[in-house]
């Protein structure tokens, strides 16, 4: 039995008694899986979007509840489009003959986020084991929770109706036709309409959007399970072309938390994969892992950034589904990082600056071992003795260095934020699929290019 500090005790003696090493046995998350049990959603973050071993940690973590307790979809956060084309390679659908190329859909910046080694090899894995599933199971699906792919989804609502109601399609042109003179441009559109330039495509896309819903009855009549699914993918379409066009009118509007909008429309997204997706054998309701950032994945109420007002998919799960919502954070203090000097820019090998004092990474790197495990539902006295708030580090898609304590750094209080965290003191850059000359270095200097 664990022997725990005593009350007055510093903090740093609590984390050195509670931290479980991860030593890379395939026993390291037994602990896990026994305080997830039998919650339905599992949120894993990243302080990073850029981290090799937050990627194949995650993916380790994923393939067990994936083969040991039954979950059956991985949501992540990416364009709904790009990810449902993963998803129907790995039903052995579509023209993609290997992972890499079910992941060429991903042309948005960052590509590298989904285009790099880790993805590619937890994508075959599911590829193979789904092959493995008897035919009377369902194959596990990958779904992407975002709300960029404003144009990408009008094309494939388009080409639903096309499929299946040429008459509604040439409607649906006509209603989405409010967009053509932006050229493929969302924050042309976006900021065309904040400032009264152009008129709002508003009334078109919900008019749109509950016409197919309206119809939907009509169209899955046609070959079960297979329409079905094919609707559904057409309907999130829409909603999600719904979701962008307010969230591109209102992101130039300080009024307005554009953040709030992609968040609520990526728990909205979670909440329909749920009711959609099939029931278990024994009658269980589908069981879903979600790979997202910290900054989404964690709860906001217990960060500054949530006192001033934002929200996150974290919290809106825990209030939602309750304890069925079980969260995992990751954390590092330094090491190197895939990300962008600004946006639309090249992917570089950044070093990441080791963490500030007052930090919870720093606190963590004081225990002196390399990976560990934290889990602080079920233990209160853990979550109580962690209970002040300090910096916390979220690294993006961009990283400015330069700026590390404006730009990377909040307060929260951790065992509030997350059930569980996971600790890995020195990381490495995820690898892109496509090398670029400024990421193909050897490791960045310690001085810095400027950023904005």
């Amino acid at each position: 039995m664990e022997t725990k500090p005593d009350a007055h005790a510093s903090p740093l003696s609590w984390v050195m008694a509670a931290a479980r090493p991860l030593t890379g046995s395939i026993e390291d998350y037994d602990v896990l899986l026994e305080r997830i049990g039998a919650a339905r959603f599992v949120l894993i973050g990243e302080a990073s979007h850029g981290t090799h071993e937050f990627y194949e940690e995650r993916a380790r973590i994923t393939q067990r509840l994936i083969a040991e307790k039954g979950f059956s979809a991985v949501a992540v956060e990416a364009d709904w489009p790009d990810a449902y084309r993963v998803n129907r390679y790995l039903r052995g659908q579509g023209e993609d003959k290997s992972g890499e190329q079910a992941l060429a859909g991903f042309k948005r910046f960052p590509t590298w986020m989904w285009r790099n080694t880790e993805v590619v090899r937890f994508i075959e894995w599911l590829r193979r084991y789904n092959e493995s599933l008897p035919s009377r199971l369902p194959p596990v699906g990958f779904y992407g929770l975002d709300l960029y792919s404003l144009f990408t989804s009008i094309s494939e609502v388009l080409r639903y109706l096309d499929k299946v109601d040429p008459q509604a399609a040439r409607q649906a042109r006509a209603r989405y036709a409010c967009f053509d003179h932006f050229g493929r441009s969302s924050e042309r559109y976006g900021y065309s309409t904040s400032y009264g330039l152009s008129a709002s495509c508003q009334d078109a896309v919900i008019a749109q959007m509950h016409e197919l819903n309206a119809r939907a009855a009509e169209y899955v009549k046609r070959d079960g399970r297979a329409a079905s699914d094919e609707l559904f993918y057409a309907q999130q379409n829409a909603r999600l072309v719904t979701n962008a066009e307010q969230y591109y009118r209102t992101m130039f509007d300080r009024r307005v938390s554009s953040w709030n909008l992609r968040d609520r429309h990526m728990m909205e997204t979670l909440d329909a994969l749920a009711r959609h997706l099939p029931r278990t054998e024994d009658g269980m309701p589908a069981r879903i892992v979600v790979w997202e950032h910290n900054s989404h994945v964690g709860d906001a109420r217990a960060t500054d950034v949530g006192l001033a007002g934002e929200l996150t998919v974290g919290q809106l799960a825990r209030e939602s589904y309750g304890d069925q919502a079980f969260l995992v954070g990751m954390t590092t203090y330094q090491g190197s990082v895939t990300a962008a000097s600004d946006w639309d820019a090249p992917a570089e090998r950044k070093r990441v600056l080791p963490a500030l004092p007052g930090s919870h990474e720093t606190l963590f790197h004081q225990t002196g071992i390399g990976r560990f495990m934290l889990a602080f539902k079920g233990d209160r006295d853990l979550a109580q003795a962690l209970s002040r708030r300090r910096l916390e580090r979220a690294i993006g898609v961009i990283y400015r260095p330069e700026t590390e304590r404006s730009s990377h750094y909040f307060y929260a209080c951790l065992p509030q934020q997350f059930d569980c965290v996971l600790h890995f003191d020195q990381t490495r850059a995820v690898e892109p699929l496509e090398w670029g000359d400024i990421w193909n270095l050897d490791e960045a200097p310690e001085t810095f290019p400027a950023g904005l």
